[in-house]
């Protein structure tokens, strides 16, 4: 896992920032990558790279990485890369087998052979996590590619002529030619979604994220300017109803997807653990992953303060403890939520998603202290085996009301931190009509579900599977933020977390499954979620584990939320951007009025960090 940055200048022009300068850039992630770095300059075109070694421990993997004939001067691809191939043994054997050969033992380096062999054709051979960056020394290409899924972040801006891109914010913010300009459509859609991504839009005008299996080429056109292509190389999880004749039947194909993902994504050269919240998510992948690591440690972040929490803590106790794993703990206390939850904002130049985002943090850095650099984590279950019955069971009443209500406005609607309805009061009102009030975020969820629902189940609206769409708009929006959240985390503190849930094959698997073997709601009223992972493995688990609603990681924010309010009552953002009557409504009464006070703290904080240099 690393952190990647590149420059590439028009018209054959040198970037306009020496090599002091990009190491400038690239070192704002250093905490992504603590055991190397890299940099590499030609022509039009710098990259440079951050290392955390996971595979090939050796300076064989070292970055950026280069053909033969690209480091003759001869044409050829320079690469540099973030994330893990874990398929790299056989798309290593493939490349062999047609007569490459390889130095080093590392992924990149397959990832490199695999696309001077077989170009951007070689991205549907790939599984894994990854964000890269491949210069095509010859034809003067640069190629970005993120994976299917959108695990391995990646975004890029326009600085002046040049075109700058980054693992993160700050190392393009770092450049001097892209402004620190809010983006407040995105601002206005983070206070609803507490999304700080959605679609290619950011919280900086100008800044964009290269999608979930997008792509992008750079080039020079005819008059020399760069030209950006935006294209995407994965179109959807593949579609196409399952054979499935019962839900019994569901979850042993769920169960045998898991159980190969899961020794997939054990491979590494350092130490393995795994995070366990005593949920059914962690606890299906603990199990597995105990079977491939001698010893395993797991791992559980909570706070002791209040009888609120969950019970997290003791769950994992007792799931360790059948299961035999060596288990740790990271407490998170008030004062470290409010000192961490500001530094994060600092660091990673955007406001956090959730309030367990900390507590994700701090688990990370406690594993990390012990010697473990890689994690396995849950991330996915619930967006692709319908673990969200709120959600569902919101559109479900919605639909058979048989009201009109779009579809987008619907998706928004039942995951709404803040409706549109509220957020005509908390922003000033010449801010709300600038901004045009939500007709962006609205546009953007019809848009988005309308492919969600183009991409559902074959005949699915026809079958029984109306919440089809819901369930895939919850993938396309959900599990592309927690993604988000568990890397930003994880890698603040050089830690490589992996989703076993999160991969191409078992998304494969799980979105082709009808929706009834994954949701249903009984005629008494029982709501059933992940019936297929349940059922898959029923009777393999700790009791009870399989009943369990979902926590992960809780904290007592809602408490400790009061401690921070002046940000919001003397800041920038609550004397420019929201009203002082609802500013002063938070403040009063922070706790109560927690659903509010998170999404407008978190921007005040990011507000104070707009002008200052911490990023």
């Amino acid at each position: 896992m690393c952190g990647i940055v590149g420059i590439v200048a028009p018209g054959g022009a040198t970037p306009s920032l020496d090599e002091r300068g990009v190491v400038m850039m690239r070192d704002r992630l250093a905490h992504r990558g603590p055991d190397g770095a890299g940099y590499w300059a030609r022509g039009p075109v710098v990259l440079a790279h951050r290392r955390l070694s996971v595979i090939d421990l050796s300076d064989g993997g070292a970055q950026p990485m280069a053909t033969e004939e690209a480091e003759r001067g001869e044409g050829g691809f320079v690469i540099v890369y973030n994330g893990m191939l874990y398929n790299d043994r056989e798309v290593r054997s493939a490349l062999e087998a047609e007569g490459v050969r390889f130095r080093s033992k590392c992924d990149t380096e397959t990832v490199l052979r695999a696309f001077a062999r077989w170009g951007v054709e070689s991205l549907f051979r790939l599984r894994g996590m990854f964000a890269f960056a491949v210069w095509d020394v010859q034809r003067g290409v640069l190629t970005l590619a993120r994976d299917a899924l959108g695990i391995k972040p990646l975004y890029f801006a326009e600085a002046g002529r040049e075109f700058v891109f980054a693992s993160e914010i700050p190392a393009i913010l770092a450049h001097p030619g892209v402004e620190r300009t809010p983006n407040m459509a995105m601002v206005s859609g983070y206070l609803t979604t507490i999304r700080t991504v959605l679609g290619n839009e950011t919280m900086y005008r100008g800044v964009h994220a290269l999608g979930p299996g997008e792509m992008a080429q750079v080039m020079a056109d005819a008059e020399g300017r760069l030209d950006v292509r935006l294209m995407r190389w994965w179109g959807s999880v593949p579609d196409g109803s399952l054979d499935v004749g019962s839900v019994a039947e569901a979850g042993e194909r769920v169960r045998g997807a898991l159980e190969e993902s899961v020794a997939l994504h054990l491979r590494a050269d350092v130490p393995t653990c795994a995070l366990l919240s005593g949920g059914i998510d962690s606890t299906v992948l603990t199990m597995l992953a105990r079977d491939g690591v001698a010893g395993l440690r797991t791992y559980c972040a909570g706070a002791t303060d209040g009888d609120d929490v969950g019970d997290d803590l003791e769950w994992a106790r007792r799931v360790a403890e059948e299961l035999g794993t060596e288990h740790h703990e990271a407490i998170v206390t008030r004062e470290m939520f409010r000192e961490k939850w500001a530094w994060m904002v600092g660091r990673l130049g955007v406001p956090l998603s959730t309030p367990n985002e900390v507590a994700i943090h701090a688990v990370a850095k406690c594993l990390r202290d012990d010697g473990c650099i890689v994690t396995i984590s849950g991330e996915g279950a619930d967006e692709l085996l319908a673990g969200y019955d709120g959600v569902l069971l919101h559109a479900r009443a919605e639909m058979e009301s048989g009201q009109n209500a779009s579809f987008g406005e619907m998706a928004l609607r039942a995951s709404a931190w803040m409706g549109a309805e509220v957020k005509s009061q908390v922003f000033r009102p010449e801010v709300w009509e600038a901004i045009g009030g939500d007709a962006w975020l609205v546009e953007w969820y019809e848009r988005e579900f309308e492919r969600a629902r183009n991409e559902a189940l074959p005949g699915g609206m026809e079958r029984g599977d109306a919440l089809a769409p819901m369930q895939r708009m919850v993938r396309r929006v959900n599990l592309t933020g927690l993604l988000q959240r568990l890397d930003t985390a994880t890698m603040l503190a050089g830690v490589e977390g992996r989703t076993a849930f999160a991969d191409a094959r078992v998304a494969q698997v799980c979105e082709g499954l009808p929706m009834w073997a994954k949701f249903a709601v009984g005629e008494d009223g029982v709501v059933e979620t992940k019936r297929a992972l349940r059922a898959g493995f029923a009777g393999r688990i700790p009791s009870g584990v399989s009943e369990r609603r979902k926590q992960s990681f809780p904290l007592p924010f809602q408490r400790w939320i009061a401690d921070g309010v002046e940000v919001l009552r003397d800041g920038e953002a609550g004397r420019s951007w929201f009203g002082r009557e609802a500013v002063e409504a938070v403040c009063g009464a922070p706790g109560e009025n927690w659903h509010l006070a998170w999404p407008m703290m978190n921007v005040a904080l990011w507000c104070e960090g707009l002008s200052e240099s911490s990023y």
